[in-house]
């Protein structure tokens, strides 16, 4: 699984959860850290990645467009980065699931 995290969320994440994906980059890592989200979509579709994000306008290009790109959501306010880490652990086995499948968007949320 090839895992982009969102510019909206920490870059401290790659590490959080490098364990448990081995392909997570964040978007500044890959170039994109000013880019809008059109720009961090089309890269996404081109290049086979999900993208994790906060960012509600990735919920509607998902809705708009499908997949790919596959889109996990997170709804969860302003969660410190290591309480978002603990969400992705708790719900590894849905992501796993998810990622791959037919459904281009799926929410996490506490």
């Amino acid at each position: 699984m090839r895992v982009l995290i969102d510019q909206i969320l920490s870059f401290t994440l790659v590490r959080l959860l490098g364990d448990i994906w081995l392909n997570v980059e964040h978007v500044r890592n890959v170039g994109l850290k000013d880019a809008d989200d059109l720009v961090i979509w089309r890269f996404a579709a081109a290049h086979d990645w999900t993208i994790l994000t906060k960012d509600g306008d990735f919920h509607q290009m998902s809705l708009v467009f499908g997949a790919p790109p596959q889109v996990i959501w997170l709804r969860v306010g302003n969660e410190k980065t290591t309480e978002v880490a603990v969400l992705h652990r708790m719900r590894a086995s849905d992501i796993d699931q998810f990622v791959g499948g037919n459904s281009a968007l799926l929410v996490l949320d506490t």
